[in-house]
């Protein structure tokens, strides 16, 4: 017999196998991650505000100027972002993470953002705490508002 003979090449075969498997497997993971509506920011890229009230739409179409009520606003949970309107004509945009303990907020009444989690409140105004336990603020996103549409920017 030979040495070639001696060496186990089923297990060869088999790790060349798993190999693949795991590199397909890592390929539909990062395509599944990816592969979804890049237009859409997620609260990771929410990182300053925008009152404009023009310039072009590069994200997704969140609403339109009218669903957005004066003095309060609107919870997008799936974009991860608050959209409120402090004065008429005026758009202010937040995370939905509450910096206390990452939980999400989830309403939007007389001129506070709250979280359920712990009861923090944030400003409609500028996401600036108005009630504890959260310390710091909500963090602005980026918004446009471009006639009567509002977008993710």
């Amino acid at each position: 017999m030979s040495s070639e003979s001696l060496q186990p090449t089923p297990a060869l075969c088999r790790r060349t196998l798993l190999a693949g498997l795991g590199a397909a497997g890592i390929a539909a993971a990062l395509t599944a991650c990816g592969g979804s509506d890049d237009s859409s920011s997620g609260s990771s890229d929410t990182s300053s505000g925008s009152d404009a009230s023009s310039g072009s739409a590069g994200g997704a179409a969140l609403a339109k100027t009218t669903d957005i009520p004066e003095g309060g606003g609107k919870v997008f949970a799936d974009e991860g972002v608050v959209v409120t309107q402090p004065a008429a004509g005026e758009f202010k945009a937040f995370s939905t993470v509450c910096p206390h303990q990452k939980q999400r907020v989830n309403s939007v009444d007389n001129g506070l953002i709250t979280c359920p989690a712990h009861g923090s409140q944030f400003s409609v105004t500028d996401g600036g705490v108005k009630k504890g336990p959260a310390t710091s603020g909500l963090t602005a996103a980026k918004i446009t508002v471009t006639g009567d549409s509002i977008t993710l920017a």
